[in-house]
């Protein structure tokens, strides 16, 4: 039966553009069902309205579903709604309202014994169907992702190779240069999506249309005009590894003198083994896991739709259709209109919190009242405090600095908030209570103290051969956590367990149903497998006409990444074990899949890096090197991984063919690590690099503070900071209050099942929020949940098709205004050195605003405890 609705959707006079539509099915739409032929829906045109509008349909997506649903018997219906509700009846993207509909249709008997008496919510369900198989169920995917493809379109050009290539090995000189610099600037990913789109329609208008033919398949210099597919390549290949390598921050501290100056770190091969290692050891991990968090309709990543937003945006022509807006306004504007005007608007505006009035960017007015008055400024101050502020920020780079209200869900942005918010308190209660002797600290710092109440000096614990030196460490201090920094730990701890115990009691399904596909495909084709996965996913069907990657390309890659990374700890004398590389990865193993699945509805990715540092500092034996070497391979891989499977993902809704996507990423990595070692090797010969004195300020704060961390957590190491005895042992308490919390929650959800509220608190996501603070505070997470509520709850409400169209589109702008607003500014003034010096760009260093005041500050010689051995 599925056949007939395939063809269906593919006929663009029966779908149009859904972003073009001109009303929503509210209560305020006049849309007659009697023209659909469906004679019951005529007499109960109220009951049809409000499912519409619980599945955030518009009248383009109604149309298309009238056509599909009139080819689905009641066995039809039954099965896809039972698959729909085994996969969505936990899903917090997809409406509640719908998921009660479905359970009644499905619960109720009588229905399919005896459908004549139930005509009218079998025309309904009909429909419903229709709307959940024949597109997308998410109405944020269906805005910006296309539900049809053309399989004759081009992705894999001359054209796109030679742009994509390109644009990585310059975006890798770029971020990789100026990595090491205060401040850092960084080129983002919607730089090369902007640029990509004129390169590319010029080279389609220039270039003659000449080429050869290989294996049956022309490849010429013009194949056409510039398409989506070769534009999202492009885009992908760009960003494949588009930061340096993580293991430049242990060749930093290996090599430089004033670390551990370990000159054999020089050693180019070294340097680029394991850069290799590390490069492209995720890719085996995000291909392998695809079939859990890149295949299933569930899995929408909310991260990935600006960036199609933007793609679209330039290749989709919508037209001028009028589309009513909030505040009783009509927009005519096309995508790509929309886009360039609240591009240049923002590329404008950013001039001003960024360098011409800075006090916008972290808008702390209230401790300008008093900037010497510490108790004020430890709530208040965006900078040294806790952010508690009505109105923190004026600047765009700020609100998205922990989440970007426009593209996630609006229940993450407000599950985050408000585990961010709770927590606050106990950050205050903690420091005024001088717990763990926080009060002779700063309230938020993300720094080490010794135990005169200043910055832990690690140089002071070392002998000669950078390892730690106990008479030393016995003489000088522990190192010490502020408030901020504590109540972080302890809700690091926190969300691990609740993530492995979400997962488990909320997606074992979802995982279940990933592991029986890798064990079909271990006796079928991977094609067959995938086809299998999930028959209600438009785009899973779309997708399965494209030879898929197998599964042993990307274990061969996983392989042959961890042998690399083992020889190189075995050939060089990094006095690290090779097993550090199997650690590491069977510790992303366990984490992956359930971090991945939230990451890939929530938008928001729980990272592993304190737990990696404080496995790997328990089993280095006190060398910072091993602990590094652990952290990277234990907290990268699985970040690394989760980011390469987003990238699957785009190609999955563009329809890029698997193997070009594979080759895609591969290729530009390889290339871009090469580009990396390159630059490592000049600046690691710049005099004076990575110190106060270095030339373009490559000052290294970066590598200052993965030096302080290595030192801590591999040299001091975390039995000294949280085993028996030690001074935050109790912090550890955060394993088991993880499990409490989503067990509460989960125990709430079955005990009142129709609670909104308590359908849309992601427990995981409320801890998450929980560990936002040091450096970070209220000031970059609070202003993101009135622009969420304004965009979710608000615009996309009550006016569907204006918020499909423009929303993700202006997420685009945005992030692609400040992009290049930041690059023109850096190149233009900071690198020149030129600045604007006045009191809108001094009143944040004034008092404790500039330097952090504590509660309880001490006098030069006071302490408030003694040394590690007891003495005074």
């Amino acid at each position: 039966m599925l056949n007939k609705p395939e063809k269906v959707a593919q006929d663009p006079k029966i779908a149009p553009d859904a972003a073009t539509s001109g009303g929503i099915l509210d209560e305020k739409t006049e849309t007659n069902y009697g023209d659909y032929d469906l004679d019951p829906l005529t007499q109960t045109e109220t009951e049809a309205q409000v499912t519409m509008k619980d599945l955030n349909v518009t009248d383009d997506d109604l149309l298309e579903a009238k056509e599909l649903a009139a080819t689905y018997s009641l066995d039809d219906v039954k099965r896809l709604m039972t698959h729909v509700y085994k996969i969505h009846r936990r899903d917090p993207n997809f409406p509640a309202s719908a998921i009660d509909k479905i359970e009644q249709f499905l619960g109720d008997n009588d229905i399919f014994s005896n459908p004549h008496k139930h005509e009218r919510i079998i025309a309904e369900m009909k429909i419903e169907t229709a709307l959940l198989t024949n597109n997308s169920p998410y109405a944020e995917v269906r805005a910006v992702v296309d539900n049809k493809d053309d399989p004759d379109m081009p992705a894999s050009t001359i054209r796109a190779w030679s742009i994509g290539l390109l644009f990585a090995c310059i975006m890798a000189f770029v971020n990789g240069f100026f990595q090491p610099r205060f401040p850092a600037i960084f080129v983002s990913s919607t730089v090369p999506q902007l640029l990509a789109y004129p390169v590319g329609t010029f080279m389609a208008r220039c270039l003659p249309d000449w080429g050869v033919t290989l294996c049956g398949v022309r490849h010429s210099l013009n194949p056409g005009p510039f398409n989506r597919k070769e534009h999202m390549l492009i885009s992908v290949m760009s960003v494949a590894y588009d930061s340096a390598p993580y293991t430049n921050h242990i060749i930093w501290i290996q090599a430089l003198p004033q670390y551990f100056d370990q000159h054999w770190a020089y050693n180019v091969g070294y340097q680029l083994c394991v850069a290799l290692s590390t490069a492209f050891i995720g890719y085996g991990f995000a291909g392998i896991t695809r079939r859990f968090i890149v295949w299933p309709s569930h899995c929408i990543w909310p991260n990935s739709l600006a960036t199609i937003a933007l793609n679209s945006a330039f290749h989709s022509n919508d037209g001028t259709h009028p589309l009513s807006g909030p505040f009783n306004t009509t927009w005519r504007w096309s995508r790509i209109k929309f886009f360039m005007i609240a591009f240049s608007l923002m590329f404008v505006w950013f001039w001003f919190p960024n360098t011409i009035f800075t006090a916008l960017s972290t808008f702390s007015w209230i401790s300008w009242i008093a900037p010497h008055n510490r108790i004020l400024t430890a709530i208040t101050s965006s900078n040294t405090g806790l952010g508690l502020n009505p109105f923190p920020t004026f600047d765009w780079n700020t609100v998205t600095a922990r989440i970007d209200p426009l593209y996630m869900p609006s229940f993450t942005t407000f599950s985050y908030f408000t585990g961010s918010f709770m927590s606050m308190f106990m950050v205050i209660g903690i420091w005024f209570s001088n717990a763990y002797s926080s009060a002779h600290m700063p309230i938020n710092s993300n720094l080490p103290f010794d135990r005169f109440g200043k910055r832990y000096n690690v140089t002071r614990v070392l002998n000669e051969h950078g390892t730690l030196d106990m008479a030393k460490y016995n003489a000088y201090s522990k190192p010490y956590l502020s408030a901020g920094n504590v109540t972080v730990y302890f809700w690091f701890f926190a969300v691990y367990s609740a993530s492995i115990t979400y997962a488990v009691l909320q997606h074992r399904n979802e995982i279940w149903s990933g592991m029986s596909s890798a064990l079909r495909s271990m006796f079928k084709s991977n094609q067959t497998a995938r086809e299998e996965v999930e028959v209600s996913d438009i785009h899973m069907r779309q997708m399965s006409k494209y030879r898929e990657v197998p599964d042993w390309w990307y274990l061969a890659v996983l392989l042959v990444s961890a042998a690399v990374g083992m020889m190189s700890m075995a050939v060089w004398p990094t006095g690290t074990s090779p097993a550090v590389v199997v650690f590491g990865i069977i510790m992303c193993a366990i984490f992956v899949i359930p971090i991945g699945i939230m990451y890939s509805m929530t938008g928001y990715q729980v990272t592993l890096n304190v737990l990696a540092e404080f496995i790997g500092g328990a089993v280095s034996n006190g060398n910072a090197v091993s602990m590094a070497y652990f952290k990277t391979y234990g907290y990268l891989t699985c970040a690394q991984a989760l980011n390469l499977a987003q990238d699957l993902k785009l190609g999955h809704y563009v329809k890029i063919p698997p193997r070009v996507l594979f080759c895609g990423q591969m290729i530009p990595t390889l290339i871009s690590t090469f580009v990396f070692i390159g630059l490592l090797q000049y600046q690691l010969h710049i005099d004076k690099i990575c110190t106060p004195q270095a030339p373009f300020r490559f000052i290294c704060p970066g590598e200052n503070t993965f030096f302080t961390a290595a030192v801590l957590w591999g040299t001091v190491g975390p039995a000294r900071q949280f085993g028996s005895g030690s001074p935050y042992s109790t912090l550890l308490i955060g394993f088991p209050v993880g499990v409490v919390i989503v067990l509460a929650f989960l125990a709430l959800g079955k005990r009142f099942p129709k609670n909104a509220t308590l359908r849309s608190v992601h427990p995981v996501i409320l801890i998450s929020g929980a560990i936002s603070w040091a450096p970070y505070n209220l000031t970059y997470i609070w202003p993101a949940v009135p622009v969420a509520a304004f965009s979710w709850l608000f615009v996309r409400r009550n006016y569907l098709a204006f918020w499909s169209k423009y929303n993700y589109v202006l997420s685009a702008a945005f992030a692609a205004g400040v992009a290049l607003s930041a690059v023109v500014q850096f190149f233009g003034l900071a690198f020149t050195g030129i600045e604007i010096n006045w009191w809108g760009n001094n009143v944040v260093g004034q008092g404790c605003e500039g330097v952090a005041c504590p509660l309880r500050p001490l006098h030069s010689g006071q302490w408030f405890a003694p040394k590690p051995d007891g003495q005074l």
